[in-house]
């Protein structure tokens, strides 16, 4: 029997200078892959989402809309150390499971632009424990804050904030986000999340951290963000990512 696979975390043209999937594309792509569902979670806004649900529902796949925040590390009404606030605090994939987390989803996302915002719109837990029905949670990326506490060595911290996620959201709507794109980082936490996620009984779900949709548009998205960052190609110390792996892969490709 064919193993069926859903992408739950992906960047498309709404995360701007970042993210290098047109709508279309995502859609087509994910049709032609043979998944039954694709979801939407771009950086810090939810700009594309009336276009994405519209594009998915005329091809025949489901829509999952979704964001990934930015979750501030105290208030989100706090402001200070710019260098945090051009980060944006820890990063959390958010996805909305019915009509009420959708509009969760938008609550969430306006709070973060209307009285979050510092360099990035952000939210914290405070209003996570206010709009939290109807939305599942992913831990996220290494940028999450579970995985940023394990590869700091706080492992206990790391554990708390499960709980804390497992507690307010419930154990079947919270989820430790697993990711392999062959970053030394993501081989040094993997181990330490299914760990963590066994320890406490919670769910596991694997994703990739989707930018583009085949593996050859890696160099057109690197060129993206030269743009975004304002910097040149041969920039040795410019951002750039490890490799080519984040691209929306197939079922057989993300077994692997």
């Amino acid at each position: 029997m064919e193993r069926r696979f859903v992408h739950l975390h992906n960047h498309t043209m709404y995360s701007l200078l970042d993210g290098a999937c047109r709508l279309t594309e995502l859609v087509e792509y994910a049709q032609k892959l043979n998944m039954p569902a694709v979801a939407m979670t771009d950086h810090g806004n939810m700009f594309g989402a009336l276009e994405f649900y519209l594009t998915a529902k005329k091809s025949g796949v489901h829509p999952i809309i979704g964001q990934e925040f930015y979750v501030a590390e105290g208030s989100r009404k706090d402001k200070g150390d710019k260098e945090m606030g051009m980060q944006g605090g820890y990063h959390l994939t958010i996805l909305a499971a019915n009509n009420i987390g959708y509009h969760n989803l938008i609550r969430l996302s306006s709070a973060g632009f209307v009285d979050g915002f510092y360099y990035k719109p952000r939210i914290d837990k405070e209003i996570l424990q206010e709009y939290y029905d109807g939305l599942f949670v992913l831990s996220g990326c290494l940028r999450g804050e579970i995985p940023t506490k394990i590869l700091r060595g706080d492992y206990d911290g790391a554990k708390r904030t499960a709980l804390w996620f497992k507690e307010v959201f419930g154990e079947d709507k919270f989820f430790i986000e697993l990711q392999n794109h062959g970053i030394p980082d993501e081989e040094k936490v993997l181990p330490e999340l299914v760990k963590l996620a066994r320890e406490l009984g919670i769910k596991m779900v694997a994703t990739n951290d989707v930018h583009y949709i085949k593996r050859e548009d890696a160099d057109f998205h690197d060129k993206m963000l030269c743009i975004q960052t304002d910097k040149t190609v041969d920039d040795k110390n410019r951002m750039r990512f490890y490799n080519d792996q984040f691209y929306l892969k197939s079922a057989q490709e993300m077994e692997k």
